[in-house]
């Protein structure tokens, strides 16, 4: 008895000590700044969207590549016949289910995921989610030129986006369902093609044309990792296109890589325009959905037709084309026949995904590039090392048509094992995205607001400042305050002033640390933010946004004059707002900032 009641004292004294009152309370806070973003909940929230992804797209693959399109293509193959009757009724029926069982039948796949990043906080209709699947697969598995990457990144999305609804006890906030969403979208990508990498960074690339989905880095890695092993312990591991046999280049090969880039970027621009000129067409063109579907699967169809009827074989530029890679690579095909399925795989995309085929054209443009960039090798530069063309002109052409030069070089190492031409495949994309300029297949795509900060460049703080805001008295109770708010209060803090006198901001924050009960006794000016920071009207806006976005952050600042006058506020959100609307900013309107009596 006595020995525990001195080790009680001891343990006392030990959590007593004066070092450690002293010191537990900074370690507390370094501890609290290294776990601000809070990655501990993403541990448990990105590996369940790896496996729930991983698990749907082993199905979609199993349902697609390994049951549908071997027969078809067979049937296909042998008879030549059937494939306009076939693809015509394939479009029709995938036109039939986006018609009668989706509010929109001209949104989906990758461009629903876009809008819905951009748009809606990462919020999808999941209504029509397996109706959308069910067209992909009638789309994709009787012959449509697309591929699996359209069903992939779009479930991939939908399962992030809803399983945000289940699992928000754990504390998710708002903004994590956009991060969830690209999560799912990098799975997706991660799991179709055997590569995590690919699908972190294309998911990463894809809402923006200059810039990355930052903000989703660590819950994509995580999500995609898994979901790859998911799906490999299935199907297994080996690369999807195993095709590269050299190792090596020269430095000459690295100048032809350039100017491979150069030709095929101007392909690829060529392409675009007349993809997006071609959906543009189908979208407003008054008739019903199914019947426009048909028409894009008669003229995918003829381009099946028109390419065996020269070049009789294995190869047709339809369907999925996983089995045309190794085909077109390796196999001894001339440059015409090259020439001739690149243009017409490229023809058959437009029809298919123009008309509203449900998928996406990652492996057209990927398979297209390879065999330009093959008989490139062949025609050209006359090298015996036909693989590293092939792999430049396939991330040249990804990189040019979906604007992802990062994902588009990471896909082709990580798809092929082409490890060793990860330069010449960067110098190709880097090329074929500068000279494509801004066309891209996905209209979606924005350039992200962050670039043009530049612009703001000695741009003072009173340009982009509000004046019209709610303030309040410091001696009036926190009721009387909630009683003037109103639903057009667009701020979260407020000015508090003595008669005049400027006293400091109050927090919405503050006044919820109130318990409701003390409302009436407890006065505004107690609870004044101390870290409401004041800025001149005359200080640079990189001044403001730094003070802003510093490690002691503010949810605002004050703009005070040199005479103590107050002349307005500025937040993260004017500055955003400013980058908007630069080029063309609204006239100056004069308002009083009324304060509360």
């Amino acid at each position: 008895m006595t020995t525990r009641t001195t080790d009680s004292r001891r343990g006392g004294w030990l959590v007593g000590h004066p070092l450690l009152r002293r010191y537990l309370p900074l370690v507390h806070e370094d501890l609290v700044r290294v776990y601000a973003r809070d990655l501990r909940k993403w541990l448990i929230v990105a590996p369940i969207i790896g496996v729930v992804t991983g698990l749907a797209i082993t199905g979609i693959v199993e349902v697609i590549l390994r049951k549908m399109w071997p027969v078809v293509l067979s049937y296909y193959l042998g008879h030549h016949w059937v494939i306009v009757p076939g693809l015509v009724a394939g479009m029709a029926v995938t036109g039939l289910i986006m018609q009668y069982f989706t509010p929109d039948p001209d949104e989906h796949s990758t461009e629903e995921v876009i809008v819905s990043y951009h748009e809606h906080q990462g919020d999808i209709d999941l209504r029509p989610f397996f109706p959308k699947l069910l067209a992909a697969v009638t789309t994709v598995g009787l012959g449509g030129s697309a591929a699996l990457e359209g069903p992939s990144i779009y479930g991939g999305g939908v399962i992030g986006s809803w399983l945000w609804t289940k699992l928000q006890r754990i504390g998710l906030d708002a903004r994590d369902r956009r991060i969830m969403l690209i999560s799912g979208a990098a799975a997706g990508m991660s799991a179709v093609f055997h590569a995590p990498l690919t699908g972190i960074v294309f998911a990463l690339e894809m809402p923006y044309r200059d810039d990355l989905a930052h903000e989703a880095l660590v819950p994509s890695l995580i999500a995609s990792v898994v979901a790859y092993v998911t799906l490999t312990s299935f199907v297994g591991a080996t690369p999807l296109f195993n095709f590269i046999h050299a190792t090596h280049y020269t430095r000459t090969d690295l100048y032809w890589s350039a100017l491979l880039g150069v030709l095929i970027g101007l392909i690829a621009m060529a392409f675009v325009v007349t993809f997006r000129r071609t959906r543009a067409f189908f979208v407003g063109w008054g008739v019903p959905h199914w019947v426009k579907m048909g028409i894009g699967g008669l003229l995918t169809g003829l381009c099946g037709v028109a390419f065996l009827h020269f070049y009789n074989g294995p190869l047709v530029p339809l369907g999925p084309n996983y089995e045309a890679v190794e085909m077109v690579l390796t196999g001894h095909h001339g440059t015409p026949q090259l020439l001739t399925f690149g243009g017409l795989k490229l023809l058959a995309t437009v029809f298919t995904l123009g008309a509203g085929g449900v998928s996406a054209m990652f492996v057209p443009l990927f398979l297209t590039g390879g065999a330009l960039g093959t008989a490139f090798a062949q025609s050209i530069v006359h090298s015996p090392d036909a693989g590293l063309y092939a792999a430049v002109g396939m991330a040249a052409f990804i990189s040019a048509g979906y604007k992802t030069p990062l994902a588009a070089a990471v896909f082709v190492a990580e798809a092929t094992g082409a490890h060793a031409f990860i330069i010449p495949a960067l110098i190709g994309a880097a090329v074929a995205y500068a000279v494509s300029g801004d066309a891209s297949a996905s209209g979606d795509q924005r350039l992200h607001e962050g670039v043009k900060l530049q612009e703001l460049t000695a741009t003072p703080v009173s340009a982009v400042m509000r004046t019209q805001l709610v303030a309040a008295q410091g001696a009036m109770t926190v009721e009387e305050f909630v009683r003037t708010l109103s639903p057009h209060a667009h701020h979260d803090a407020f000015p508090v002033f003595d008669g005049h006198k400027l006293l400091g901001a109050m927090t919405l924050w503050n006044v919820l640390h109130v318990s409701p009960e003390k409302w009436k006794s407890v006065e505004v000016q107690n609870l004044i933010d101390a870290r409401i920071a004041r800025v001149s009207p005359d200080s640079d806006v990189s001044e403001a946004l730094r003070l802003l976005l510093g490690e002691h952050t503010h949810p605002m600042l004050l703009v005070v004059a040199s005479d103590g006058q107050m002349q307005g506020i500025v937040t993260k959100t004017d500055i955003l707002y400013a980058l908007k609307t630069r080029r063309d900013p609204p006239a100056p309107v004069a308002l009083e900032m009324p304060a509360v009596e």
